[in-house]
């Protein structure tokens, strides 16, 4: 039960966040809400009991996303003033603290139902590194290969981005200095 609902909690989030990323006008946004994103996403590892895949997840594309936050800080223009209209500040903050309430919850049912146990028992003559692999390769092969395909998309648009802004930069230095 625990799992399901967690499950549809991690779903929400990460849906939630990468909607955040497509819909936001502001870069930093966008990419504080993509790290967010990859972070819920290591929520699904540690639901299928691949602890070692979700702290790979979060220092790993996690931290590929953070390297993008700073080369977006370089790129974008973020000293500029943004404007924000929120309306139900209290609302918002009570529902972050709810929420991240509930996910401690979630997360710390398991260990006191007194349930664990692991899933693949240990194979004589097979160390720790040949395990991960052996259950990467054959149970959690697609959960990996789709965080990699997301870190993909998030670095083909990363340089689309930087790429769209460094074909406008001459033309707005020339514009600037009234040589057009």
């Amino acid at each position: 039960m625990f799992e399901v609902i967690a499950f549809y909690m991690f779903s929400i989030l990460v849906i939630g966040m990468f909607l955040i990323v497509v819909f936001s006008k502001n870069a930093l946004y966008s990419m504080s809400a993509l790290a967010g994103g990859m972070i819920f996403i290591s929520g699904f590892f540690f639901l299928l009991d691949a602890d070692f895949l979700g702290v790979v997840q979060i220092i790993v594309y996690t931290g590929a996303i953070m390297a993008v936050y700073a080369f977006g800080m370089m790129f974008f223009d973020t000293t500029r003033d943004v404007k924000e209209n929120i309306r139900f500040k209290k609302i918002i903050y009570g529902l972050s603290i709810l929420s991240a309430i509930f996910l401690i919850f979630i997360l710390l049912a398991p260990v006191y139902s007194g349930k664990i146990e692991a899933l693949y028992p240990s194979i004589q003559g097979v160390g720790n590194i040949q395990m991960i692999g052996l259950i990467l390769f054959t149970k959690y092969l697609v959960p990996f290969e789709l965080a990699a395909i997301m870190l993909l998309a998030a670095m083909i648009s990363g340089i689309v981005l930087v790429k769209i802004k460094m074909e406008e930069t001459p033309t707005d230095i020339e514009v600037a200095r009234g040589e057009k």
